[in-house]
């Protein structure tokens, strides 16, 4: 697959705002995401992951500077057209009942549905192929509340893919999982981003598996930075236990 520049950020700051503050988490990035790439973002708690990737993903707004969105800026899409351009994989636990697999992965072709959102044969066809994809064809007909947090996060990951953007943000993928799903969520992602040209940015804490998974890896510090680069370029301190890029 050809590795395109997707996604540009220019002098970014990211934070909150009410009416009497605004609290800066990072500011002055300008880094680049590709297709073809599984990107990692690694940072402590507190280091703003999770704000950079709603603030990409248009839930929260940008406190200056610029998010590019394959050639246009972010502030230009509209919240329909946004949706078949980015699909969001939260941290979140899903909470549903009575719904099945099956029908979960249909709710990614909602931007493609009338009002009523039902479901046509294509759209039918799309959701079967996300299935496929992810392993889980399986699981169905089987209820999301009875499904273990790995399965449940691949049902995630097969909605994602059923709504067919380009672009695929997770906030926190492995969370929950134990060691072995871990690896498995993360080598599916590679080969999603690879095999079907997808640029798909992380967040995790999961360093190991990162370094082990990723094309790329940016990291966010407390101090509001990052830095971006290869994966065998990452060293770790030993004085001080903190990372860095090899120059």
């Amino acid at each position: 697959m050809k590795r395109e520049a997707t996604i540009q950020l220019v002098n970014l700051a990211i934070g909150y705002t009410n009416r009497h503050s605004v609290k800066t988490v990072a500011e002055g990035i300008t880094e680049t995401i590709y297709s073809g790439e599984l990107t990692c973002l690694l940072g402590e708690n507190g280091a703003g992951k999770s704000t950079l990737l709603r603030t990409l993903s248009g839930f929260l707004p940008l406190l200056s500077g610029e998010i590019s969105i394959l050639g246009r800026p972010l502030s230009v899409y509209k919240e329909k057209e946004l949706a078949t351009v980015i699909g969001v994989v939260l941290t979140e636990r899903t909470n549903l009942q009575n719904m099945t697999v099956e029908e979960l992965v249909g709710m990614g072709r909602s931007p493609y549905t009338g009002f009523w959102g039902r479901l046509s044969a294509e759209d039918r066809t799309k959701v079967m192929e996300a299935l496929e994809l992810v392993g889980i064809t399986a699981l169905r007909g089987r209820l999301v509340q009875t499904l273990s947090d790995g399965e449940r996060q691949k049902v995630m990951i097969a909605k994602a893919l059923a709504q067919e953007t380009p672009i695929i943000f997770l906030d926190e993928p492995t969370a929950f999982l134990d060691y072995p799903s871990k690896v498995e969520i993360l080598r599916l992602l590679g080969r999603l981003s690879r095999d079907f040209g997808k640029t798909i940015f992380l967040s995790t804490h999961d360093l190991e598996l990162a370094l082990r998974v990723a094309d790329r890896v940016w990291l966010m510090s407390r101090q509001g930075g990052v830095q971006t680069g290869m994966p065998a370029n990452l060293i770790v301190d030993p004085e001080t236990g903190r990372f860095h890029f090899e120059s």
